[in-house]
Parts: C-alpha cells; structure tokens; sequence
C-alpha cells in the first residue's frame, strides 16, 4: 500500500519529505555531473526524479521502471536505427514511420513477458529519442543515456535509503502528525 502524500507544515502547499529528498538527489547527481565535463547531467536527474518515492519500494518500483524502460527501449531503438541505416545508409524518415510501430509493439511485448509493464513509458520515449533525434554516434549516445539514467536512479535510491521517512521525522523532530 502506498503512503499517502503527508506534506510538512512548509510555505509553499504540498512541499514534502519526498519533494525534498527528490530535490536533494538531483543536486547530489548535478554535483557529480559537475566532476565529469564531458556528460551531461539532463538524463539523470531525469532518473533522479522518476526514481525517488515515498519509500524504497515506491523508489525501486519507480526507478526500476526508468532504467528497465531505458534499457529495453534502448536497445529496441539501437537495433531499429541499425536496421534503417543498414538499408539507407542516409536515414529514411519514411521507414522510421513503421519501425516506431514495430518498436513500440517489441517494447510492450518484452515490458510484459519480464513482468515490468511499467517500463513501456519511459522505454518508449528512449526509443523516440533515438529513432527520430539521435546524433551521428547513436551507439554511444544511447549508452550513455542507459547508463546516465541508472546513475540518477541509483542515487534516488541511496538518498531514500539513507533519509528514510521515519529517520528524518526524528531529525526534523517532528512527529508523524505533524509530518502529515
């Protein structure tokens, strides 16, 4: 059963524990960023976001979505990218039009047989990203985007681990109603 949303009593309506903690996982995944000049961060704090929770199996279920998606979506869109520049070396946006499709149907297809249907959304915009806007290194870039999500998603769940609810409740010295 999932918690429901406990707001702490804050300025600004409905800012939480979970707002917080999400906000302190982009800046921890920023800060890294930061020490590597060559990436970019955009992609994982977007795993950030999508991977913090309520707890740490709302986090698992969430980030495990993102990077499950990520992968399959990836590796679906790197496959069809490779098929399409195999036939026209140039691109072809008119063959794009049913590789999507077929995409699509191969992530639903795989979401479901490894028993993670949450993962077709983010899996399918992946697979957008890389069929209709990749740059000329589309394995590289598509790489880096799987694992960039998973760096993001896997510091949501250290921070969540780390600052659990009941333990920051106690730091805060509040107590659950007042967390509420």
């Amino acid at each position: 059963m999932r918690d429901e949303h406990r707001p702490i009593h804050a300025p600004i309506p409905g800012l939480g524990l979970r707002s917080l903690k999400t906000a302190f996982s982009c800046l921890l995944t920023a800060l890294l960023y930061a020490f590597l000049p060559s990436r970019n961060p955009t992609f994982a704090c977007i795993g950030a976001i999508f991977g913090m929770g309520s707890d740490m199996g709302e986090s698992r279920l969430n980030g495990g979505n993102r990077f499950f998606g990520t992968i399959i979506g990836g590796f679906i869109g790197l496959a069809l990218y490779a098929l399409e520049h195999a036939l026209f070396p140039e691109g072809s946006y008119w063959l794009r039009l049913p590789l999507i499709a077929v995409g699509v149907v191969l992530l639903v297809v795989l979401c479901v047989l490894f028993h993670w249907p949450g993962g077709v959304q983010p899996g399918g915009v992946v697979l957008c990203i890389i069929l209709f806007n990749t740059p000329p290194h589309h394995f590289d870039y598509a790489i880096d985007r799987m694992i960039d999500t998973g760096v993001g998603v896997l510091i949501s769940l250290a921070v969540n681990w780390l600052l659990p609810r009941d333990r920051l409740e106690k730091w805060l010295h509040m107590s659950p109603t007042e967390a509420q």
